[in-house]
């Protein structure tokens, strides 16, 4: 198989759907030797913030000196972003080895099995596992998961620590329609005596992820109870008996502050296992970081951000009231599952709103919008409008990663 050929396999397992569940999981990864439980690897789950934390703390311990695998979703350019070498996608040559070793195994799996296909974020999971558990082991992972947590797929190892940025509601046919129903999704991933690491404000929350820490015999950390964060653009942290000053990040908004106070405190959560993680490989770690596809600045007056509900629509939005600009001009493109009427309506709080559509399955169609909203039925002539060297004007591309990632490509290559 070349690499076309291993993505065009891959992706014919589209066809299966979403199917929680770990017993297709399970058996693969018996299959292969249980790679999974060679990986020293911390766990984080949430609905928005996984990526930049991902990335906070791949950057810290990359600085350190360790060998640090990574496990995100979606990808943003290419699809081996999802399984990365310090901060680097696997190469092609090593993705088509993986592939081959992995195939006959998800090949057998229904035939000698009562169980159904697997899925491709089952087979993209059982890659990244049999990657970094046997074919390039690491020091340490850091792996998301995909939807939810407790059914998720990537939930068949034990976590060093978890990590939850936020609780919103996302994916609520899978995961439930109230924030406590999809909070018990997500600490689902939690087990005994390992330690929790969390932010959020909502009381209920709150609630649900310590009775689940309680039965785990789990030690929390919350932002705001066990660590803090005080200051904007520079911060200072303190937690766990430690100062860490003058703190500043590349991404913007009080969301990101937020982040990387989690991955400090995971950081230091670590370090007697990870000796070399200093406060001040922490501080330039944090610093260095930078993550595509989230609040991007691709040009000075042009981002792209890959906000998909209305959590994160609403950290774009108080990122945009602290840029000040005369003229913003936002182009939106969203999937039919999510909540397209109040996400329009929270980004109009800033400036006029143009919808659009783009080549994906289940993107919306431009005639399925809300009335009221400019239709752009060129998302690419749209770019075209930029005005590069206007002072006056902003112009922001938000409502799914799957969007962005194509205007990405478009900009980048026009620069």
């Amino acid at each position: 198989m070349n690499y076309q050929e291993t993505l065009t396999w891959i992706h014919g397992k589209l066809k299966f759907g979403i199917k929680p569940g770990l017993e297709r999981m399970a058996w693969m990864l018996n299959e292969l030797g249980n790679p999974q439980r060679k990986l020293a690897a911390v766990h984080i789950v949430g609905t928005n913030g996984k990526g930049s934390t991902t990335s906070y703390l791949q950057h810290i311990f990359s600085l350190a000196g360790y060998e640090v695998g990574t496990f995100t979703s979606p990808y943003i350019v290419d699809f081996r972003e999802r399984i990365s070498l310090n901060g680097q996608m696997i190469t092609e040559q090593d993705f088509v080895d993986l592939v081959e070793t992995v195939k006959p195994v998800v090949e057998r799996l229904p035939l000698e099995t009562d169980l159904e296909p697997a899925t491709e974020f089952e087979v993209i999971t059982v890659l990244m596992f049999e990657y970094f558990g046997h074919v390039h082991p690491v020091d340490l992972a850091f792996i998301e998961a995909g939807m939810g947590g407790l059914h998720d797929s990537t939930n068949l190892f034990k976590a060093l620590a978890v990590v939850c940025p936020s609780i919103g509601l996302d994916h609520q046919a899978v995961l439930g329609d109230t924030y406590e129903e999809i909070a018990e999704q997500k600490v689902g991933v939690l087990k005994e005596k390992v330690p929790l690491v969390y932010a959020t404000e909502l009381p209920q929350v709150v609630d649900v992820f310590e009775k689940r820490a309680k039965k785990t015999d789990s030690q929390t950390f919350k932002l705001g109870r066990e660590f803090f964060v005080e200051g904007g653009n520079s911060f200072t942290y303190y937690g766990l008996g430690k100062e860490v000053d003058t703190v500043s990040l590349s991404l913007p908004g009080q969301h990101q502050i937020s982040n990387a106070s989690l991955a400090i405190t995971t950081a230091l959560l670590l370090t007697s296992k990870y000796p070399r993680v200093t406060i001040d490989v922490i501080k330039k770690g944090l610093e260095a970081t930078h993550w595509a596809g989230r609040t991007e600045l691709i040009y000075p007056n042009v981002m792209i951000d890959g906000a998909h509900n209305n959590e994160s629509i609403s950290a774009l939005v108080k990122v945009l009231k602290a840029y000040q600009c005369k003229n913003i001009h936002i182009l939106f493109a969203a999937i039919d599952t999510k909540p397209v009427d109040s996400m329009l309506k929270i980004l109009s709080q800033v400036a006029t709103v143009q919808v659009t559509s783009f080549d994906y399955p289940n993107a919306i169609k431009l005639e399925d919008y809300p009335v009221g909203y400019k239709k752009v039925a060129d998302w690419q002539a749209w770019l075209d409008t930029i005005n590069l060297e206007s002072s006056d004007d902003f112009y922001v591309v938000t409502g799914s990663l799957y969007f962005i990632s194509q205007v990405r490509k478009v900009l980048l290559s026009s620069r």
